[in-house]
This record gives structure tokens, sequence and C-alpha cells, in this order.
């Protein structure tokens, strides 16, 4: 989906109208974001949007966060996809396939040592049980996006 596609449809829910009140902003200006914008077509009717200008944001800076802090304030959490390495299919669908058991398995670990103690789990232990599974999130995306590419076929 295209950077205005996806303010289009947010903008659809609320009302092109309501959602330029509430940030104070022209309609006009709203419903140019939800138009394809073309640098090269002076004539277009789009503009450039906040969407492309955070995106802009990362490329230039290399800094994902400001997309770690939109999730958050969607209430989400930002995992990136990790790199998917060529090679040997057999090998890697076995190595990858354990590193996903492992992650697994760190996750329950790190549940079983929150509450090991007092049976409750503290803000602490909640931030370890966290890490554990954004690193299985990253292990699986792994795993999943390899086989989407085909890297497990003959």
């Amino acid at each position: 989906m295209r950077s205005y596609e996806v303010i289009r449809a947010a903008a659809d829910r609320v009302g092109v109208k309501a959602l330029a009140a509430e940030l104070r902003l022209s309609a006009a200006l709203v419903y140019k974001w939800c138009q394809e914008w073309d640098p090269d077509d002076p004539d277009g009717g789009g503009a450039r949007n906040p969407l492309d200008r955070v995106s802009d944001i990362i490329r230039v800076t290399g800094d994902a966060g400001l997309v770690r802090w939109l999730c958050a304030e969607a209430g989400g959490y930002f995992v990136p996809n990790p790199e998917v390495r060529q090679g040997a299919r057999q090998t890697d669908l076995i190595l990858t396939t354990q590193k996903v058991v492992s992650a697994f398995s760190d996750l329950l670990e790190e549940v079983s040592r929150s509450i090991q103690n007092d049976g409750e789990i503290m803000s602490d232990e909640a931030a370890r049980i966290r890490k554990e599974w954004e690193d299985l999130k990253s292990v699986a995306e792994s795993f999943v996006e390899a086989c989407e590419r085909g890297l497990y076929r003959s």
C-alpha cells in the first residue's frame, strides 16, 4: 500500500474535514495527502504527506526510533525484519528451525525465572520477558521470510 492510500484509508474512518479540523489544518491539504504525489508533475493533485516525510527521516538517519515511537503510540511494538542470507537450503532450514525453538525456549525460561521465587512478574522481569519475546518474533520472522522467498525450495 502506498503512503497516500494509508492516509486516505485512515481519513475515511472519520472524514477528511473532521480529521483536518482535529489537526488544525485545511481540508484541502489533507485531501492532497490522500492523493498520489509525483514530484515530477507540478500539475498533480497530491502533496508530500507526513508518512513520506517520516520515511525520508528514517532513510537519511538510519534510525528506526520514529517507527518504534509510532508503534508504541498505536499500542504495539516494532520488530524489524532480519536479513535472510542465501546459502545451503537444508542447513539453513535446520539451523533456522533450531533458532526458533531456542528463542521460544529462552522466552519460557525467562517467564519461569520471573515467577519462580514469588509467583509474580515485576516490571524489570516483564522487561526481560519483552526482550525475549522480541527476539523470538525476529527469529520467527526470519524463518517465515526465508520460506516466502523460496529459500528452502529445490
